[in-house]
């Protein structure tokens, strides 16, 4: 007890006498400032004001010299002597002396702005590329409220403590590395938030780069594409500390989704970012984000010329929207410090860059100058001699490129781990008080306090020490076999009932399913790689019941199913029914609403007693191994209801039989059908990334090629089916620029031998006849029978689709703003009877953020057949549902 008061009264001690400096950053007009970035260069710390203008710095005994920054100010540099005591430091910042420089005014009048960004987007992959390493500590503070939401959810978010205006709030100090070309460590050593589940994760604010081409799906401004989709304005240089910094306003060329808008400074010469304040929205919400940058040397090459890079010392984002009604803003506030650095020793030499679109005679000096191809990459990188801006590009993405074809890993295009330390919910109030850049202010601590106080209800509710505790019940209640319910069993296991569902067709009339599921993992850790992803494989057992009212039977199947992280194993067995096409292209709910309210039966069934075995296999993580095989006894179902609230449904409903062009009679006596396919699917230039040790495909997908075989065979098992089915496919998505993007979906095949088929064989294609467009945009027709061109000769179909950014309506910028864009479609089918089937259509997509609307003509040969309307789901977006 001693120990630890004589502990308490050390660390009182420190807090009491030891020294600092604190004070108020304001403007000339008394203006305070929030979040005014702050560096102590002998140390490296970076810190910044709170929202009223107030800071705190803990330093020890010495002599600083401090840096003061602000966007759109002058920064201003304080020398001080730190003794014992805090000294008050209160700063005036001067709004910034912008000069407009004496510009050469060329015949095509070009702003001056563009010969700096020509020359900062050339270097940017130079900037991507001039570190080794690094190390460095980030805080970060992230907090966020809800301004308003729907009154039908008052009620519920109030049991959970969530009240206008109520402040939510965390805190957390990161050690972070970077080692080239792309591989990110976080370790978490301090987390203040509401419960353990959350983090302060500063990778998409921290490790996010404007010298990437993209930030989360947003054109950077230093893009390759930037002129593309910005317009660029000079709007003056000042001085600020011997460098020259350019400011530059940024503008979307069409305002909307995934670009910014702002101001950006550029170091002139060094050409790298000295500060930026941009504006993007996506899907409705509203992004700002602030950087402030700052020259942080190489303590081993302090005295080269370039033994420095400029990074970010203060970053600032803040998100705001209304989604459903839900009014809420949210912001992050980090700040780094005790920055090590390590430079690309290729990469340092200080080089002038040519435009080479305005000084051409001088670039195509400089190119012939060095013109041998030793010289191109390295040689050229260190010398330190004049380069152009198109030189410069060509020439550090070869190096990134040359540099990446070293790597184990290639196709790793980013690498990251993270990782939390035991010690980090444990850090006490003067952790805080110490570490913090700014102390809390009001309505922070207020946040605090009302977060501890409901974090002990919570408590006493899963102790049982409330009497009020609306804690769901443990164990089995009857209730759960209607409203569903899952249980664990052991610390691996599982079980769980599922929410009872059906649906309503002309074979069953109504149907009820219900299932029931177990489920079982095994983790195995790496002892010798702790941080890198378990090993994980699950078994899962799930028994399914099917009971249509009008047939009066109940049907069901059994299902195990095995995974790996590379494999995957599914037996199956029991009868049951299915759609002819086995890839389901009707909906059932869809299905439902069209027989009750439409009076049209489009769904057509069989069943099948059976047992399925399928496996799947991922090798090299670029190809797909997988095997099905099905033997089955096949019954033909009929009509057994017909009613439906459309008064003509009597008249309209159709047999349970598919109508087909080939086959003039798909009806069927009972039979055997033994089937086995092989398959294989490449992504051959697939990108990944790798995070814990795990490897996830990269945002930019590979062309998709495939391969299937397929095999009906006869005389086994007593199989009745006798034939061979071949067939290619290839699928892509190909961004276009700032116009769109195109998704290609190509499929050939040809039966090799028919001689024993029935119609459910036959190749089918994802049509659709209802309202309703619930299938991939990209694979699917719009108005096609869903029987009428099934094959069993050979065939070929083609889904284009176009997605674009700006055509009709979307040239509107406030149909932009609300999410909204257009695509065009064409989709094609030839069969030997299908007359060059051709679907031409157009859709607006984005609609309240989640509806599409199409519009779609076919034509046979040319010639116009007919057109409907169709809604669905944005196209970012699939359902998919099947209860086999």
């Amino acid at each position: 007890m001693k120990q630890i008061l004589l502990l308490f009264l050390v660390v009182l001690s420190f807090r009491l006498f030891g020294g600092g400096v604190k004070g108020i950053v304001k403007a000339e007009d008394g203006t305070t400032l929030p979040y005014a970035s702050i560096y102590v260069k002998q140390t490296g710390t970076g810190a910044t004001t709170d929202q009223n203008g107030y800071y705190e710095l803990l330093l020890d005994s010495g002599h600083y010299e401090i840096i003061f920054k602000y966007l759109g100010y002058e920064a201003a540099t304080r020398i001080v002597e730190i003794g014992k005591n805090f000294i008050e430091l209160n700063i005036v910042l001067n709004e910034q002396n912008i000069l407009l420089q004496t510009v050469t005014v060329h015949a095509n009048k070009e702003d001056p702005a563009y010969t700096i960004m020509r020359k900062a987007i050339a270097k940017a992959k130079f900037h991507t590329q001039q570190l080794d390493s690094y190390t460095a500590k980030v805080y970060i503070k992230g907090k966020g409220k809800l301004r308003d939401y729907p009154w039908l959810a008052k009620k519920m978010l109030e049991k959970e403590g969530i009240t206008k205006d109520r402040l939510f709030i965390t805190e957390s100090v990161n050690e972070i590395k970077y080692t080239r070309p792309h591989k990110y460590e976080q370790k978490v050593i301090a987390v203040y938030t509401q419960g353990k589940d959350q983090n302060g994760s500063p990778n998409q604010y921290f490790f996010g780069s404007f010298y990437e081409p993209e930030i989360a799906e947003t054109v950077s401004p230093l893009s390759p594409r930037a002129f593309a989709y910005y317009k660029f304005e000079y709007l003056g240089t000042f001085k600020e500390s011997g460098y020259d910094i350019s400011k530059i306003k940024v503008t979307p060329r069409s305002k909307g989704d995934n670009v910014f808008e702002g101001t950006i400074f550029i170091v002139e010469n060094w050409w790298s970012i000295h500060s930026l304040e941009l504006m993007a929205t996506k899907l409705g919400i509203h992004f700002k984000v602030k950087q402030i940058y700052h020259p942080i040397e190489d303590n081993a090459r302090m005295n080269a010329p370039a033994g420095q890079a400029w990074l970010p010392v203060s970053q600032e984002a803040i998100v705001s929207g209304k989604v459903f009604g839900f009014d809420f803003v949210g912001s992050y506030h980090a700040t780094v410090k005790e920055y090590k650095i390590k430079l690309n020793p290729a990469l340092v030499a200080d080089m002038e860059i040519i435009d080479a679109k305005l000084e051409k005679e001088e670039a195509k000096k400089v190119k012939k100058q060095f013109s041998q191809k030793n010289q191109q990459i390295k040689q050229r990188l260190e010398n330190g001699k004049e380069i152009s801006n198109k030189e410069l590009k060509q020439l550090t993405k070869a190096y990134e490129k040359a540099e990446q074809q070293k790597q184990k890993e290639p196709d790793v295009v980013s690498e990251s781990s993270y990782s939390v330390d035991s010690a980090a919910y444990k850090k006490d109030s003067t952790f805080w008080a110490d570490i913090r850049p700014a102390p809390l202010d009001k309505e922070e601590i207020r946040g605090y306090k009302k977060t501890d106080s409901l974090s002990e209800v919570q408590r006493k509710r899963d102790e049982g020490d409330t009497l009020h505790s609306k804690k769901k019940h443990k164990g089995f209640s009857p209730f759960d076999l209607l409203t569903g319910n899952s249980y664990a069993i052991g610390k691996s296991s599982s079980f769980e009932i599922h929410l009872p569902w059906g649906g309503y067709n002309t074979v069953e009339g109504v149907n009820a399913i219900y299932r029931l599921s177990y489920y079982k993992r095994w983790v195995k850790k790496d002892s010798l790689h702790p941080k890198k992803r378990p090993d994980t494989r699950r078994l899962k057992i799930s028994p399914t019941f099917r009971y249509a009212f009008a047939r009066e039977k109940l049907t069901g199947f059994l299902r195990a199913d095995y995974r790996t992280p590379t494999s995957r194993l599914t037996l199956s067995g029991g009868r049951y029914i299915q759609q002819f096409n086995s890839d389901e292209p009707i909906h059932p709910f869809v299905n439902t609403f069209t027989t009750l309210f439409q009076g049209q039966n489009w769904m057509k069934l069989y069943e099948r007693e059976f047992v399925d075995l399928n496996f799947r296999k991922r090798f090299q993580d670029k190809y797909l191994f997988h095997t099905q095989w099905s033997l089955a006894r096949r019954h033909e179902l009929f009509n057994n209801n017909n009613y439906s609230f459309n008064d003509n449904s009597k008249t309209r409903f159709t047999p349970n039989e598919p109508v087909n062009a080939e086959l003039p009679a798909t009806g069927f006596a009972q039979h055997t059908a033994f089937i086995g396919s092989i398959g294989i699917e490449a992504r051959p230039w697939q990108k990944y990334r790798i995070s814990n040790g795990h490897k996830y495909r990269a945002d930019r997908p590979s062309p998709t090629f495939t391969l299937d075989y397929k095999k009906g065979f006869s005389q086994i098992f007593g199989s009745d089916v006798d034939y061979d089915l071949l067939e290619i496919g290839f699928k892509e998505s190909l961004r276009t620029g700032i116009i769109g993007r195109l998704d290609l979906n190509l499929k050939v095949g040809k039966f090799l031998n028919t001689r024993s088929m029935y119609f459910m064989d036959y190749k089918h294609f994802a049509g659709n006849q209802t309202p309703f467009i619930t299938s991939d945009p990209a694979g699917s027709f719009r108005l096609l029978p869903y029987y009428t061109f099934s094959t069993r000769n050979q065939y070929f179909s083609a889904n284009v689709h176009y997605h674009f950014r700006k055509f009709l309506i979307t040239r509107i910028p406030k149909a932009r703003m609300l999410g909204l864009s257009e695509n065009f479609f064409m989709n094609y089918l030839a069969t030997p009877y299908s007359n060059n089937y051709t679907e031409l259509g157009y859709g607006l997509n984005g609609i309240l953020r989640l509806f599409r609307l199409e519009f779609a003509t076919a034509f046979q040969n040319g010639t116009y057949i007919n057109n409907g309307f169709r809604i669905g789901i944005s196209t970012n977006m699939v359902v998919r549902f099947s209860d086999n």
